[in-house]
């Protein structure tokens, strides 16, 4: 049973937005000029990316819906297709515009499409590899003829001005020092951005053009191991535990306990991410499916800042499991983190590179820090 990657398409909101002109959009908090900005791009290196805010107005120009659905419609799997087509569609977020109904039935709505399955996938980074899997399956057990993953995100949404409060002076000052400590102060203001991607996916290649075999995907979650990292509509208590935002006595509570807001437990991110991404779950790809470095042509990891980039190399270095910078492809700095949407923004991106050769292999790396889970996944290029 097979499942091929015959297209995929990104969509980006507006024109992109470099680093000086970031907070003129996303707003000041406290009408006060940001002193970590810089030290966060710094550690970053993200250079771009792109907001559904109109710069003018500051009102959101497309919903997450209408992201997902603009990059839906720029797929071309082959000349004559048309979302009519459509068989199955397999939506991944972690930003939903509304608690109900599903977002992939959202999405569908915008596409105005004739009905078909519709799935919706929830999570954070990984909810775009469930929608993929979720796909795959389908169009290899011969379910349906075709199906189409979506990964997006409207992140901006949580990282206006409005949705934060200021930076605590010691907080900005232990920054230099600790740039781990970022994450705890307005990290997410200046990394996360919005976006859309997706993928089509059918049973056979199609003749005449280049496509990616998915040889397997390995999703694997450390939620029984590890304590919540990365949360959103709840607070974190002393023994690690989640309220939710349900749990308060009003909506006044919930909101001036920041439960609405995106948070991270940086000292547990700082502690286990690496360790989860290679010692938990590479080393149990690499013993399950017989994998060495040599025969991997590139490396697709999707990590939220370049501060990642060496601690994931070196570590990979030290279980004997090396791949050469020559063979990473990242589109972080021009692209931004978009959550959900980066591991098609990426994917696409070298898909239509020219740089790809019949034969190559790509293992693709997608983590999520939300309760430590990981997918590993190897695509063939046929």
């Amino acid at each position: 049973m097979n499942a091929y990657i015959t297209d995929l398409a990104a969509f980006l909101p507006n024109t992109p937005i470099d680093n000086r002109s970031m907070e003129n959009i996303l707003g000041m908090i406290g009408g006060v000029p940001s002193r970590t900005r810089s030290i966060i791009l710094r550690k970053n290196r993200i250079l771009q990316r792109y907001y559904a805010i109109d710069p003018a107005t500051g009102r959101l120009t497309h919903t997450n819906a209408q992201l997902a659905a603009e990059a839906i419609r720029r797929l071309k799997p082959y000349a004559e297709f048309t979302i009519a087509e459509i068989e199955c569609l397999a939506c991944g977020t972690s930003s939903p515009d509304q608690l109900l109904p599903g977002h992939a039935l959202m999405v569908h709505g915008e596409l105005s499409s004739p009905p078909c399955e519709v799935v919706t996938t929830a999570g954070i980074c990984l909810s775009v590899v469930t929608a993929l899997k979720y796909a795959a399956m389908n169009v290899a057990l011969g379910l349906v003829g075709n199906a189409v993953a979506t990964g997006s995100e409207l992140a901006s949404t949580f990282i206006r001005a409005g949705m934060f409060r200021r930076v605590p002076p010691e907080s900005e000052t232990a920054l230099e020092a600790r740039p781990i400590l970022a994450f705890q102060a307005d990290f997410l203001r200046w990394m996360l951005s919005d976006g859309a991607g997706a993928a089509f996916l059918t049973a056979t290649p199609p003749a005449g053009r280049s496509a990616l075999r998915i040889d397997w995907i390995d999703h694997l979650s450390y939620a029984g191991e590890l304590e919540t990292c990365m949360y959103s509509g709840a607070v974190k208590n002393a023994d690690g535990s989640l309220t939710g935002w349900r749990s308060f006595d009003s909506l006044g509570e919930t909101v001036s306990s920041d439960a609405f807001l995106i948070q991270q437990d940086v000292s547990l991110l700082n502690r286990e991410i690496i360790k989860t991404a290679v010692d938990r779950a590479l080393t149990r790809v690499i013993s399950r499916h017989g994998i060495e470095p040599a025969d991997v042509d590139w490396f697709l990891p999707h990590y939220s800042s370049d501060f990642f980039r060496e601690p994931l190399r070196r570590r990979m270095e030290e279980i004997g499991f090396p791949i050469p910078q020559e063979r990473w492809f990242s589109n972080l700095s021009t692209k931004g983190n978009t959550g959900s949407a980066s591991f098609f923004i990426i994917l696409e991106e070298l898909f239509h590179s020219g740089r790809l050769r019949k034969g190559e292999k790509l293992l693709c790396m997608i983590p999520e820090s939300g309760r430590f889970s990981m997918a590993y996944m190897l695509l063939t290029v046929v």
